[in-house]
């Protein structure tokens, strides 16, 4: 991908475009910190949930698609998967626009291209349930023959979705673990722009309470069952923020030491990160916002070695990692963490490198150069 150093002014002509408004998580903070900062920008989505939306997503500025009408799609979003294609496609921008910003994980590549246009794509991952199908297939099917028919329709979902990518000029990735990915799957070179944390919501506590802290969705891939049973064995209190359609398994493994609070408020999430004596990220993640925000509290982090958390945890210094996903291995991990003298301001520092305005800063740079068609699609 060839770039020119040129720095000019990005004209605001500019849609952004999500997959869909409904879980709020990592991925809408991006969308949200674009939005309200190019707030005349059009956002296009599938369906959007008004319940527990970041504010910018509650104005006139959301077009979404027909599928807004089908009832229940708060809980249904993730089973209908096989209408997005057809709904993304049914959308038009509707004023020329001449760079469209698109935030993907799924489907909202299949929006059509207007003419003249450039597609830049943030690509949280390529979809994990086209490409690594019996990962998240056995998460989100647990009926055996519906799992093994949908199963049986990936490999045309990945041929589509590869046709997609092809009319992406720009591919952005969340993380240098997402860019290897991104070429693994669409054979594209993409840039890394790390996404925005608001790092101004945190501060650096002193305060050391003796419980860790979990903050996730509780759905299996994220592994909070190795926290929740290497805390149970170990005796020690861990503290449990978020819901999820694995809360009540995670339950069952739990001991007397381990605390489910559910869906918290960002005040109660804020709190128990500047009180707690550690954060735990026990899964995978392509890039991973939590850890980071611990950080910026001057909080340690226990991860397991892989994904993002590579990318934003500094062993030794803002914490430690597990090499195995088995308890026994975490286990091992949190004994090496409490035998360690952590500086708070060392890792407030690391946090620091993954703001907001860093991020905002890089993607105009990156919209200043694709506005000027001074970067070439590789």
């Amino acid at each position: 991908m060839k770039t020119r150093s040129e720095t000019v002014h990005l004209d605001q002509k500019i849609a952004l475009v999500h997959d869909f408004l409904i879980q709020m998580g990592g991925a809408e903070r991006v969308v949200e910190v674009m939005a309200k900062a190019f707030p005349a920008a059009p956002i296009y989505t599938s369906a959007t949930k008004s319940k527990n939306l970041f504010p910018v997503f509650q104005s006139g500025n959301v077009v979404n698609t027909w599928m807004q009408r089908i009832h229940s799609m708060d809980t249904l979003h993730k089973k209908l998967f096989f209408l997005y294609p057809l709904a993304f496609k049914s959308l038009r921008i509707s004023e020329s626009k001449d760079t469209v910003w698109i935030s993907s994980s799924g489907f909202s590549k299949w929006i059509p291209k207007p003419d003249g246009a450039k597609f830049v794509c943030y690509c949280h991952t390529p979809p994990r349930f086209f490409w690594n199908p019996d990962e998240y297939l056995q998460n989100e099917i647990s009926n055996p023959l519906l799992r093994s028919f949908v199963k049986s329709l990936m490999p045309l979902f990945r041929r589509s979705d590869k046709r997609q990518s092809d009319k992406i000029d720009v591919f952005v990735a969340n993380s240098l673990n997402t860019q290897k990915r991104i070429k693994e799957c669409y054979g594209r070179d993409s840039i890394v722009i790390y996404p925005p944390v608001d790092i101004d919501r945190f501060q650096v506590s002193e305060k050391k309470e003796p419980f860790y802290l979990v903050v996730s969705r509780l759905v299996s891939y994220k592994r909070i069952d190795l926290a929740v049973e290497a805390f149970t064995k170990a005796g020690l209190k861990l503290i449990v923020i978020g819901e999820g359609p694995d809360r009540e398994r995670l339950e069952s493994l739990a001991g007397d030491s381990i605390q489910f609070l559910g869906r918290a408020p960002e005040k109660v999430v804020e709190e128990k990160m500047a009180a707690c004596a550690g954060f735990v990220f026990p899964g995978c993640e392509d890039f991973g916002i939590t850890p980071v925000e611990a950080q910026a509290c001057g909080k340690p982090v226990i991860a397991f070695r892989g994904g993002g958390a590579l990318e934003t945890v500094v062993e030794g210094e803002t914490g430690v990692f597990f090499d195995d996903p088995e308890v026994a291995s975490l286990s091992t991990a949190i004994l090496e963490f409490e035998e360690t003298d952590w500086d708070p301001a060392v890792i407030r520092t690391n946090a620091e490198k993954f703001s907001t305005e860093r991020y905002l800063s890089e993607t105009r740079a990156l919209l200043n150069q694709v506005s000027n068609n001074h970067l070439e699609k590789d």
